[in-house]
């Protein structure tokens, strides 16, 4: 009968060591890609709000009856309905973290600051909603950039 010979128990401990660290090492380079996820995902959450909240004018679920969608001018009608459906989806795409989410995001964004810029009559022309959609487009940004750095070429 053959023998099978002992393994040596400090070298698995070695190896299983290295290992880990090893594991360690590869999470610790991709935090700005991690980073970028959870903003991504927390612009998915504001998203749905977003498209929940145009949907609950669309529905007359808020407001009284002379705010009811069917006594809005069409120019608000228009941008409620477009901005109804495209955050939906933007947030969708956002929570997948796929490039096709943080363009459709970044057209909601850039939508929403040119509506309340050229066209106020329609939301009131905002320019604190402005500076919240600058801000978001900032860091998206910054995030963007600094999880590309961290990938090889």
């Amino acid at each position: 009968m053959t023998e099978i010979p002992s393994r040596d128990p400090s070298r698995d401990n070695a190896m299983s060591v290295a290992a880990i660290s090893s594991e360690r090492i590869e999470a610790d380079d991709n935090v700005w890609t991690r980073r970028l996820v959870f903003f991504l995902r927390i612009m998915a959450v504001l998203s749905i709000l977003k498209g929940l909240y145009h949907w609950s004018q669309v529905t007359g679920f808020i407001g009284g009856e002379e705010d009811a969608f069917e006594n809005q001018p069409m120019a608000w009608q228009t941008a409620t309905v477009y901005f109804a459906v495209i955050e939906l989806v933007a947030a969708v795409g956002l929570w997948l973290a796929t490039p096709w989410g943080a363009v459709v995001w970044l057209t909601t964004v850039v939508s929403m600051a040119v509506i309340e810029l050229m066209f106020p009559g329609i939301y009131g022309g905002s320019l604190t909603v402005v500076g919240v959609e600058a801000f978001m487009l900032a860091a998206y940004l910054a995030l963007a950039w600094m999880a590309a750095r961290e990938r090889p070429p």
